[in-house]
């Protein structure tokens, strides 16, 4: 099961002090709407401040001096880092945060570190220092040194799409998205299940990475099935990585029946493989991706959508939250969800 988050207006499933964010989810607003309300800021409808005003008497709530003399500090900036901007998993990302960050006034500058070398220049140069309220790291590789220079930056750091050290993070349980794309297949009749995957972190890794192959392995040794050390496939990342996997999965012995790809763009190189091949989807493949790319429901594919404009969007609030000197949870899980389609089914079906 994935991790459940409260929608909007439900009682909150955590405890603790009552905080701005606990407000804003049981009014249904965003962080900076009751802050707004609540300090009698114009662009707050007098329904809107009413009830948010209710609501925090209910929860006991008051503004704190504190967050107020930090928000009229801000600059009005925030950083968000990404490793590259033409790929669909950060574009969507980056349009979710700045969405957010426009709709509360807040301007959004963008640094894309694609490779080593740029990654280096900016914590070398720290170029969003001085400049900015707070950085939001999208699903960044990084290095331990370069984790080490997070705390010099001197501005608040948000994790998107990823876990750094115990920074504050917005993502999704990638063990639980993993559970549920190989229990599909394995409740489908699938007991050969390969991996397909890429590499191109130049020595660091993704933290989602790393969940899903640990899920993978985990999840089918439960079930009392070891994996193969070369049903775990990795191809170099690149448009062709699905393509070029799928070759080398149709060359194992056995053959696989099922494959769980890394993203939803992996898949979709790997079934057109497939396709090239004259093998039939599902019947003599399944693949399964994971991102809720908007080709999958094109190339009818079934995936394990993690709503990254979502967890774009939430992540944009923590970090206008942590500028206003709003406390927030350590981390906020955006439920993922399956979507099936018709690139699975029963092995030979």
């Amino acid at each position: 099961m994935l991790t459940p988050v409260a929608p909007q207006g439900a009682a909150l499933p955590w405890s603790g002090e009552v905080n701005m964010a606990d407000v804003a989810a049981r009014a249904g607003v965003s962080i900076a709407t009751v802050s707004r309300a609540l300090r009698d800021v114009k662009g707050v409808s007098p329904a809107t401040r009413e009830r948010v005003r209710e609501i925090a008497a209910e929860l006991s709530y008051v503004v704190s001096p504190e967050a107020s003399a930090l928000a009229r500090k801000a600059k009005g900036r925030i950083a968000v880092v990404v490793p590259r901007i033409d790929i669909w998993f950060y574009s969507a990302m980056l349009a979710g945060i700045e969405e957010c960050l426009r709709a509360e006034g807040v301007d959004t500058l963008v640094y894309q570190v694609h490779g080593e070398a740029q990654r280096s220049r900016f914590f070398e140069e720290l170029p969003a220092r001085r400049k900015v309220d707070a950085v939001v790291l999208v699903a960044l590789p990084m290095t331990h040194a370069e984790v080490g220079r997070l705390d010099t930056m001197g501005v608040h750091v948000v994790v998107a799409g990823g876990r750094v050290r115990d920074l504050p993070r917005v993502d999704v349980d990638e063990l639980g998205v993993t559970r549920t794309a190989i229990e599909h297949l394995l409740g489908l009749g699938h007991r050969r299940i390969a991996m397909l995957r890429t590499d191109d972190t130049e020595g660091t890794s993704w933290s989602s990475d790393v969940a899903r192959r640990r899920g993978f392995q985990e999840t089918m040794a439960a079930r009392g099935l070891p994996v193969p050390d070369d049903y775990i496939v990795t191809e170099p990342y690149g448009p062709t990585a699905g393509v070029h996997g799928m070759e080398r999965i149709l060359q194992l012995d056995p053959r696989p029946t099922a494959v769980f790809a890394f993203s939803d763009e992996i898949a979709i190189g790997a079934l057109q493989t497939l396709g090239r091949r004259g093998i039939a989807v599902p019947g003599g493949m399944s693949v399964i991706g994971v991102d809720g790319h908007p080709l999958a429901e094109a190339f009818r594919l079934t995936t394990v959508s993690q709503r990254v404009e979502a967890q774009g969007r939430r992540a944009g609030q923590m970090a206008i939250g942590l500028v206003r000197g709003v406390e927030q949870r350590v981390r906020q899980v955006v439920q993922a969800e399956l979507v099936v389609r018709g690139s699975t089914g029963p092995p030979g079906g």
